[in-house]
């Protein structure tokens, strides 16, 4: 079979290869998977340079978290799934960028009836990153600002529909001017351009002088700090990313630091997932991750946890898909589409 591995950490563009693999065997509860389609999302991408906390890759690595596909093979053990089902398939060691991936069969998911594989694709990283930061982590209140950085990414798109659902108002922070009319039309309240000026000056002139109560964040640096800065003296930020590589600096004016009880976390999807049982966040008796995966499914068929498919690409395409998916301005998501077995 081809796969998709790399050597080192460096630029995807650089260091992914595709390989001629063995066809590999499921062992113990572990299932094999035909993959039909597998996303490009930043987290592979900062996988691949070296740049992702949670996972270490021991080289040649695999590459590819999310991803659907058809069961193939079922190893000893294995109760809860047929050959030939519609999987979603959450490799959590990377891997889905291959013909075949081999996971533990309680992260084969059944794939939700009624949903096209290019949703089922990327069920699971940002819809359940939405759900978790709006409803469950923040719990922000109807009626309440909710303030985003990226707000034109597949996830910041996602929040802005899901908090109009919900009676959330986003105030939502882009780079691009000629992004604003678009998001407008998907539910935004309100969009700001961090070129026109301090985000802070610009969120006080929308919210008030008293700031925001609720904001998130995936780009730090000096975006992070001035977000931080537009926090009411009761608000609350999520850090979910860095994508400029750079601290924020909450303590550059002590006398705002040190007035209120503004609160700075950090989100790590990870994490959740991992202790979504006890965190208290779904009733008990079904898992709570059969019930997360249940609430992204009724979302998405009501057209809001969805994400926009973008080109598809061969896994010998590796390159043009990776720059692609990094280009400013693309329209949707990447994907790759394994060569389907003769």
């Amino acid at each position: 079979m081809k796969a998709i591995q790399f050597a080192h950490h460096g630029e995807p563009k650089d260091v992914l290869t595709v390989t001629d693999k063995s066809l590999p065997e499921p062992g113990e509860d572990q299932v094999r998977v035909r993959v039909l389609l597998s996303p490009i999302n930043p987290s592979d991408l900062l996988y691949v340079r070296g740049h992702y906390s949670g996972v270490t890759p021991t080289f040649p690595a695999a590459v590819g978290f999310e991803g659907v596909g058809v069961v193939d093979a079922l190893g000893p053990g294995v109760q809860n799934l047929t050959v030939g089902q519609r999987v979603f398939a959450r490799n959590s060691q990377g891997g889905n960028w291959a013909e075949y991936a081999v996971l533990p069969s309680a992260k084969a998911f059944r794939a939700p009836e009624g949903i096209p594989d290019e949703q089922v694709a990327s069920l699971l990283i940002n819809p359940a990153s939405a759900i978790l930061m709006v409803r469950r982590v923040l719990r922000v209140p109807r009626g309440e600002w909710l303030l985003q950085s990226a707000a034109g990414s597949e996830l910041g798109r996602m929040i802005i529909r899901l908090a109009k659902r919900d009676g959330i108002r986003t105030l939502n922070v882009i780079r691009r001017k000629e992004g604003a009319a678009e998001l407008e039309a998907l539910g935004a309240d309100a969009v700001i351009v961090s070129t026109d000026g301090p985000i802070d000056e610009q969120v006080s002139k929308i919210v008030g002088p008293e700031g925001i109560r609720y904001a998130i964040d995936p780009v730090a640096g000096q975006t992070g700090t001035e977000i931080f800065r537009s926090l009411h003296r009761d608000g609350r930020m999520l850090v979910y990313g860095s994508l400029t590589g750079e601290p924020i600096r909450v303590g550059e004016d002590p006398r705002f630091t040190l007035s209120g009880r503004r609160t700075l976390e950090v989100y790590w999807l990870g994490y959740w997932l991992q202790h979504l049982d006890e965190s208290g966040f779904y009733p008990s008796g079904t898992p709570a991750m059969v019930q997360l995966i249940d609430e992204i499914a009724d979302l998405m068929r009501e057209g809001v946890l969805v994400t926009s498919p973008g080109t598809k690409y061969p896994l010998d395409e590796i390159q043009a898909a990776v720059i692609q998916a990094e280009s400013v301005g693309r329209s949707g998501k990447v994907l790759l589409a394994p060569s389907q077995p003769h």
